[in-house]
């Protein structure tokens, strides 16, 4: 699964990253059905690139699961429901979340 994010607004993008990383992050993982569902999960944040155009969002999450029942049972569960999801409005932007389950195909590498 890939999600982009955009932060909510009012937010600097320093503050959406620290909050993303200090606040979310942990929230996510402390909950046991991430620590069993979850095989692989990495975030990235643009860095400055000269000649290219501002990017369009602030982070982009991968989240790597063996199995479609994983993937459900994570966002199924109650403590993704009643303690991560809320969590999210207090530093996305959720009119532009983007999200993409999909195959990973490897062209190179």
């Amino acid at each position: 699964m890939v999600i982009t994010l955009k932060r909510r607004e009012g937010m600097t993008h320093d503050e959406f990253t620290h909050y993303q990383r200090n606040i979310h992050r942990p929230l996510l993982m402390s909950i046991p059905e991430a620590k069993q569902c979850i095989r692989r999960f990495v975030v990235s944040y643009p860095v400055p690139a000269p000649n290219c155009p501002e990017p369009d969002y602030d982070s982009v999450v991968e989240a790597w699961f063996d199995t479609m029942d994983d993937l459900n049972a994570l966002f199924l569960c109650e403590n993704w429901q009643k303690t991560v999801d809320p969590d999210h409005e207090n530093f996305i932007d959720l009119h532009s979340f983007g999200r993409i389950i999909c195959e990973e195909e490897v062209v190179v590498g």
